[in-house]
């Protein structure tokens, strides 16, 4: 069984609703395994300033579908739930992105892992921290932890745990 992280992303509404859809299908295919996800966490668009807010969350999984497999897995599920590729790191009804497979390292045109800039994203590494807290990065020369602290102090203050309320599309942070 091959151990994977994904991480998913949203600015489109309804962002949650988007999240949890994706997730569902991730859990619905008879060759993965949902065993843990992160909090969600509303994060600062990066790259393509000029859209809304993220909800960002990490996925672990067990699959036994093969990286590309799973790459046309996950695309599919962007398809479905109607993500276009219009502007690059432009807005989404859903990202699915393969972060780490096994500790494996592939450079395809398709694909590449691990994913090449899990370090700079607070984004993803916040989440990551909850999925996998002693995670090594940096070709095992850095704890994830370790990571994060050298992160600008703004990077880090941009994602911010998030919940819904009132069972609507309101929804508020949660406080430290």
């Amino acid at each position: 069984m091959n151990q994977v992280i994904l991480a998913l992303g949203s600015n489109i509404e309804p962002r949650q609703a988007y999240m949890e859809r994706a997730e569902s299908m991730l859990q619905e295919h008879t060759a993965i395994d949902v065993v843990h996800t992160s909090s969600i966490y509303e994060t600062a668009p990066v790259g393509y300033m000029d859209q809304g807010p993220f909800l960002n969350k990490v996925v672990k999984i067990q699959t036994t579908l093969h990286p590309l497999s799973l790459l046309d897995y996950c695309q599919s599920i962007e398809k479905e739930l109607g993500r276009k590729r219009e502007i690059r790191w432009g807005p989404r009804t859903i990202d699915v992105d393969i972060l780490f497979y096994n500790q494996e390292s592939m450079d395809t045109e398709r694909l590449i892992l691990p994913h090449p800039r899990i370090t700079e994203r607070a984004f993803v590494l916040i989440p990551l921290q909850e999925v996998c807290p002693r995670l090594l990065l940096k070709n095992g020369e850095k704890y994830i932890e370790e990571i994060i602290q050298e992160l600008p102090p703004t990077e880090k203050e941009g994602v911010v745990a998030w919940q819904q309320t009132n069972g609507g599309e309101e929804s508020k942070l949660l406080e430290n």
